[in-house]
């Protein structure tokens, strides 16, 4: 897919210092952000972000103060499950400090982003900052987004047919193994964080490092503390797990199944981000259970509008890709994973079919194996 002019600046989107395009007084996206803006859209909300943050920091307080005064019980694993889903909303006030959606400055957005990733969940901010920025820059581009890199799952025919290992052992049947591998996620999460404290772009390693070990610390030593060991690894499972599939479930419909880009095909800063989001339909529950992130295709446009404005966004972005014949996809939260995960199953095809012709030829040989024995006995 190629259309349009290459984006004349590279976006700095999880930052939100910068949207591309805006040097272009006359493009596309120049219009719509000039619409968004008169609309006051690109405004703070602090008031949101203050009630949203004290009853956040009220639902943690809340979960780890049952944690203590049930002890051991068979409850603690209805508690592990709600702190599972504490977490995911921990990730998603991350989210928009590091777009700097709650505050204009930049240290003020690291700060707070630091104390409730690496600090509140064990997840790397910066970790984070350095994937989540290519993400905005290049989504679903095969070669630069690393939200579409393969990995344990394969999400382009090309990749599946590359594919060794796990990978491609695992690529037949992704669609299925898609939410049991989800409760990984979590796991998976902090151990990309700790992995990352080496890597020559992370800032401010000792901090991120500190930060990490205090939240490790503090989390086995309250879960071995307060439970017996095997109650507490119970515990820990099943609130990583929950953890790692509501991450997933609020992620994945934002892309997945979404066309993708590869090598040169580059569109314009408005048609990239359009075509390749996907929205979900849904009131202001699905707001708060998604964050704000069903409006995909409003966040990657404008990646440091409040997320409590991206529903005022909608109707202002989709009447301007109307305009301009751009497609719009908006569907049901059911419909996305439908869709993400048909896109997994087709992506597997190659690998079901190269099993199938295995398996024929298997039997072929076996076929004729019996038959030479069969042609032996008679003689």
């Amino acid at each position: 897919m190629t259309t349009g002019i290459e984006t004349p600046a590279a976006p700095r989107a999880a930052s939100g210092r910068r949207e591309p395009g805006r040097e272009a007084a006359g493009s596309d996206f120049a219009r719509l952000s000039r619409r968004i803006a008169a609309a006051g859209l690109l405004r703070r909300r602090p008031g949101h972000y203050v009630l949203r943050f004290s009853l956040l920091a009220a639902a943690l307080t809340a979960g780890w103060a049952a944690f203590l005064l049930l002890g051991d019980s068979p409850w603690q694993l209805a508690v592990a499950a709600y702190l599972g889903l504490v977490f995911g909303q921990l990730a998603l006030a991350a989210h928009d400090l590091a777009h700097r959606q709650v505050f204009r400055g930049r240290r003020a957005s690291e700060l707070a982003g630091r104390l409730a990733g690496n600090l509140g969940i064990g997840m790397s901010y910066g970790w984070w900052m350095h994937k989540h920025t290519r993400h905005h820059a290049n989504p679903n581009h095969e070669e630069l987004d690393p939200d579409v890199a393969p990995d344990i799952l394969l999400w382009s025919r090309d990749q599946a047919r590359a594919a060794r290992g796990l990978p491609r052992f695992l690529g037949r049947h992704q669609a299925v193994l898609f939410f049991p591998l989800l409760t990984l996620e979590g796991f998976n999460l902090h151990l990309s964080g700790i992995r990352a404290l080496r890597a020559p772009w992370l800032k401010r390693p000792v901090l991120e490092g500190t930060l990490l070990l205090a939240h490790l610390a503090g989390y086995l030593a309250a879960l071995f503390t307060v439970l017996p060991a095997g109650a507490a690894l119970l515990f820990l499972c099943v609130h990583q797990a929950v953890f790692g599939v509501y991450l997933g479930c609020l992620f994945a419909p934002n892309h997945k199944g979404m066309p993708t880009l590869r090598g040169t095909e580059r569109p314009d800063f408005l048609r990239r981000q359009v075509l390749t989001s996907r929205n979900v339909r849904g009131g202001r529950f699905t707001d708060l259970a998604l964050g704000g992130l069903n409006h995909q295709i409003e966040h990657h446009l404008f990646p440091s509008m409040p997320s409590p404005n991206l529903r005022r966004a909608r109707p202002v972005v989709r009447a301007h890709c109307a305009e301009l014949g751009i497609p719009y996809h908006e569907t049901g939260l059911v419909r996305s994973w439908r869709e993400a995960l048909r896109h997994l199953h087709e992506v597997g095809a190659p690998l079901r079919g190269e099993g199938a012709v295995e398996a024929g030829n298997g039997a072929t040989r076996a076929t004729g194996t019996a038959g030479d024995h069969a042609g032996r006995a008679g003689r």
